[in-house]
Formats: structure tokens, C-alpha cells, sequence
């Protein structure tokens, strides 16, 4: 699977994350690398970096200022699902590595 050049939005998300529906992801990979820029709402700027594996599973590190001007990071893992449309659902489980360390889980999809 390959994810170069492909836009994302979060459907949903857990409470105790950033995302929201406003939130747009920019994907780019190379061979199996992956990159992303996103913001949106909350978000004032994010990157991720990550490896896809040959089922298209994502195991990714991300760190974004927030709308407080905060810091944070955090690390994900992502399974990808192809709709009937034929676009890409992420279903995504995380954890943040500052604050509480609390775990979450979000779902993207293709746009």
C-alpha cells in the first residue's frame, strides 16, 4: 500500500486527544518511509514520521504544537481498512509520550 500523496481527516477521536474533524493530514512515502504534515483547530502544527509495513500498517512517531502553544508527542500504530469507495479508513491506536501518558484511538479517513 502506498500512501504518497494522500489526505486524511479524523472521524473520531477518544477525548483525551488533539485531532479533530478540522485536522487535515498530508502523507508522503518513499519505499516504506512515511512522512506527514497536518494542522487544523487545535493542531497549529504536526509532523509525523513512520514505517509501513507490507500490509500497510503504520508504526509512527508524531509531535505537534498545540493551541496552547504546547509541546507534545506521542507514538501511534495504524491499520489500514479500503472502504467500499475504495478509500482508505485508518484505524489508529496511540499513546502520548509527554503529559499522562494516556492511550487513545482515532479513525481517519481518505479525502
Amino acid at each position: 500500500m502506498n500512501y504518497n500523496n494522500k489526505k486524511f481527516r479524523p472521524v473520531s477521536n477518544t477525548e483525551n486527544g488533539e485531532i479533530t474533524k478540522k485536522t487535515i493530514f498530508l502523507y508522503k512515502q518513499e519505499g516504506n518511509i512515511l512522512t506527514s504534515s497536518y494542522q487544523g483547530e487545535k493542531i497549529i502544527k504536526g509532523h509525523l514520521i513512520g514505517l509501513v509495513d507490507k500490509n500497510g500498517n503504520i508504526d509512527m512517531r508524531y509531535h505537534q504544537i498545540n493551541e496552547k502553544g504546547k509541546l507534545m508527542t506521542g507514538t501511534c500504530n495504524s491499520r489500514p481498512e479500503i472502504m467500499e469507495n475504495g478509500k482508505i479508513r485508518l484505524h489508529e491506536k496511540w499513546q502520548w509520550t509527554t503529559t499522562d501518558n494516556s492511550k487513545g484511538s482515532s479513525i481517519l479517513e481518505e479525502i
